[in-house]
């Protein structure tokens, strides 16, 4: 290959990756902008805290299962074309939420709404087929950087709600939680036309000529699924966050929603925008040690965060009793640590997606797709089982329990497959390290032959 390519960009690059972290952005916002409308939908249709978890589960189904097909698409046909129609459909659904009625209707709307949440999957097939090796876990950490988009709704949603609650306006539009998706639909809208006329017309296709075949043959590979269960720790755990944090807040801490907004912000904020340090990090040094710091930081942090309030009680032998060892979460140090979470999974995130063209130079589409969608299934299942686990327990930190043991599995099996890889590449290293020392003066005078027999 030519010196030239490696080194420099091509022509468009630069508008692709910000046109598609624009508009990857914006569809995260939809995707999860029940998290902050959950409260007042609740509140209105009277759900229950499980009912109201499902609105949020369904949509995020919807923008994860399809994340395979729409990487290898983007790959095929160009991901200009599949970019293009979720934005429109996703307007199309965004709108059609405001005049939902019913609880069914809202599951429904919900789920066709989750659709752009596949949007990730193409535009890392996209940006993949426009950068270098030399540039990709940057351009990557970047356009994930579009995540920030779950905090839009946190900031604008209580504000808007309470301004027009009780307003009408045309088409049948009313005020208050009803408007937002009407103002994201003509967002998504808007930045179609921009992308369309921004970008490249001749877009790239790494994968026109492949079979679908050949692009499923790495998912055979034990690694592309090992690479899934980190990401339902990083970005499908990030996912169920976002949307249930706001509540959470609510519900233990007495905040508003609008002040729950912004505190779940300050999560969001360094899950999303520290994306690109974790790519800058995992280009200079390696994914594996931004792993590793990830894990074993979100460890720390959840296991904190899942003790339980209380107290232990002491019974003295002539029938009285102390209590000692007062435990109680306040609503700062909770908020600081659930933001150290976030910045371990904003390097985390990164440095995942970095294993996948290091790995799958050839198949980044359908690898992507894979991961990302077992990934964002992660943050399907996660809600509802944050709802049960609090109605089994009665305890709403076992949210962070199920955190905790989910990291927990997965640094293991990271651990165990480097330790086995390393044994079975360099198993002489292990008696480098654990050989006695009084054989220490004999490597000096004897070769490893001799030492050994």
């Amino acid at each position: 290959m030519p010196e030239g390519p490696q080194r420099h960009e091509a022509p468009g690059s630069g508008r692709v990756l910000a046109m598609s972290t624009i508009a990857f952005t914006m569809m995260f916002a939809v995707w999860l902008m029940f998290g902050i409308l959950g409260k007042p939908i609740q509140a209105e249709f009277g759900l229950t805290d499980v009912e109201l978890s499902w609105i949020s589960a369904v949509a995020v189904l919807n923008g994860s299962m399809w994340r395979l097909p729409a990487g290898m698409l983007a790959d095929r046909i160009g991901g200009k074309k599949v970019m293009l129609f979720l934005l429109v459909s996703g307007a199309v659904a965004s709108f059609a939420v405001s005049f939902a009625n019913s609880y069914p209707m809202l599951l429904v709307l919900a789920f066709l709404v989750g659709f752009v949440g596949n949007s990730f999957s193409v535009g890392v097939a996209w940006n993949n087929a426009w950068f270098t090796d030399r540039r990709k876990g940057f351009a990557l950490g970047l356009f994930g950087a579009g995540n920030v988009g779950a905090s839009v709704t946190k900031f604008i949603g209580p504000a808007i709600i309470a301004a027009t609650a009780g307003a009408t306006y045309g088409l049948g539009v009313v005020g208050g939680w009803r408007l937002i998706p009407v103002i994201y639909g003509v967002l998504l809208l808007a930045i179609a036309v921009t992308l369309f006329f921004v970008t490249p017309h001749a877009d790239r296709m790494p994968g026109a000529t492949k079979s679908v075949a050949a692009m499923l043959e790495p998912l055979k590979d034990i690694r592309v699924w090992r690479f899934s269960l980190y990401y339902v720790v990083v970005f499908g755990a990030y996912v169920a966050l976002s949307a249930t944090l706001p509540a959470y807040y609510v519900d233990n801490f007495g905040v508003d929603l609008t002040t729950a907004g912004l505190l779940t912000a300050t999560f969001i904020f360094p899950a999303s925008l520290l994306r690109p340090v974790g790519g800058w990090f995992s280009d200079r040094w390696g994914a594996r040690k931004a792993m590793y710091g990830t894990f074993f930081v979100m460890l720390a942090a959840s296991g904190v965060l899942m003790m339980p309030n209380g107290h232990i009680v002491l019974y003295q032998p002539d029938g009285g009793r102390s209590e000692v060892m007062h435990y109680a979460i306040n609503l700062w140090l909770f908020v600081a640590l659930v933001f150290v979470i976030g910045c371990a999974m904003g390097i985390g995130k990164a440095a995942v997606y970095k294993h996948i063209p290091t790995y799958f130079p050839e198949n980044v589409g359908s690898v992507g797709g894979l991961v990302g969608m077992l990934g964002g299934l992660g943050g399907f299942f996660l809600p509802p089982m944050f709802a049960y686990s609090k109605a089994f327990t009665g305890m709403a930190n076992s949210t962070f329990a199920i955190l905790f043991a989910v990291t927990a599995v997965s640094l293991l099996w990271m651990h165990l497959t480097i330790h086995r890889m390393l044994h079975t590449q360099s198993p002489h290293l292990g008696d480098d390290v654990e050989v006695p020392a009084t054989m220490a003066d004999a490597r000096a005078s004897g070769t490893r032959e001799e030492i050994h027999a």
